[in-house]
């Protein structure tokens, strides 16, 4: 069986991160607190290195490569998010880095990608397998695979937000009911669940809520052909067992917002907070915003977990929601 990721590990990736990554803070608007008739403290990953959480795993993963064996450097697949954490992080450390990402990546992902000195190798996402591709690579060069969630140093990462959540909740003696976080394959919201102990809602666009269905499950639950999404962070066909574990060792459970419910959160987000997010940076926002949870009268943290929207999308999102 799979082992769960510890607080142990979640506390060690902290002390790799620290002074590298941005120790984002919580935040309050009463907008929020009155359009949810409850009292929302905003964990805005957005504002983290290269514009999402994915900083935080990729650079723990990394560091935690002994410095006599980063010489081949890391080979990774993604949309973008995670492309460009692991990108900063191998040119902060010193490593080459191949990502392969779908040809259809948001462009402002690939271009931030290449700046911080990737190499990008395309594929499509109909008639390829990523996977496939990043082991080719791995095999030929000798470079270390960096998954995007299967992985403990990844997830042990992203788990530090929610150690930063707890600390400041304590600083504040604020006591939260439940945390609401953005999903895809469930590195963040599992490392999050034991990095902060708050109960935890994964939150999935609608038809790629592979998480919620496996949590319900206990077992994992693919999907299948779902159908476009703005989300396209969070476009995860298949959990992992090892974010399954983690997840189910915390008692997470999972729900999903539609896509209109995820672009009016996008617009919430700039007219009244004044923040920018990409639409599955917002899914956890919109469950909050729509009612997907019953938060009304509770103290809930919410993660926005990115802010790498594509120009065209972010007026998309603005001109629907009026």
């Amino acid at each position: 069986m799979t082992s769960p990721v510890t607080l142990h590990e979640v506390e060690q990736a902290a002390g790799r991160i620290a002074g590298v990554a941005v120790r984002t803070p919580l935040l309050s608007h009463p907008a929020l607190d009155a359009a949810t008739r409850a009292r929302v403290l905003l964990k805005p990953e957005n504002l983290q290195r290269t514009g999402s959480f994915k900083f935080r795993g990729a650079y723990n993963r990394l560091a935690a490569i002994p410095e006599a064996e980063r010489g081949p450097g890391v080979v990774a697949f993604s949309s973008g998010n995670h492309a460009q954490g692991v990108a900063q992080a191998a040119r902060l450390l010193g490593m080459p880095c191949t990502i392969v990402m779908p040809a259809d990546a948001p462009r402002v992902k690939i271009e931030r990608t290449r700046a911080d000195g990737a190499e990008i190798v395309f594929y499509d996402r109909l008639t390829q397998s990523r996977d496939l591709i990043a082991a080719e690579i791995a095999a030929a060069s000798g470079a270390v695979v960096v998954p995007s969630y299967d992985d403990r140093f990844v997830i042990a990462g992203q788990g530090t937000a929610g150690l930063e959540v707890a600390a400041d909740l304590a600083a504040l003696e604020v006591t939260a009911d439940l945390a609401l976080v953005c999903c895809g394959g469930g590195g963040l919201s599992g490392g999050f669940a034991v990095g902060s102990g708050l109960p935890v809602v994964t939150v999935e666009p609608e038809g790629y809520d592979d998480v919620a269905r496996s949590l319900a499950a206990g077992q994992v639950l693919p999907v299948e052909n779902p159908g476009p999404t703005r989300c396209d962070a969070l476009q995860t066909l298949r959990m992992a067992e090892l974010t399954l574990a983690t997840l189910r060792s915390q008692g997470a459970r999972g729900v999903w917002v539609s896509e209109a419910e995820a672009a009016a959160a996008v617009a919430f987000a700039f007219r009244e907070l004044k923040l920018v997010l990409e639409p599955g940076g917002a899914v956890a926002l919109a469950a909050a915003l729509a009612g997907r949870v019953d938060i009304a009268g509770r103290t809930v943290v919410v993660v926005l977990s990115g802010g790498n929207v594509d120009a065209v999308v972010f007026a998309e999102c603005l001109a629907a929601t009026g």
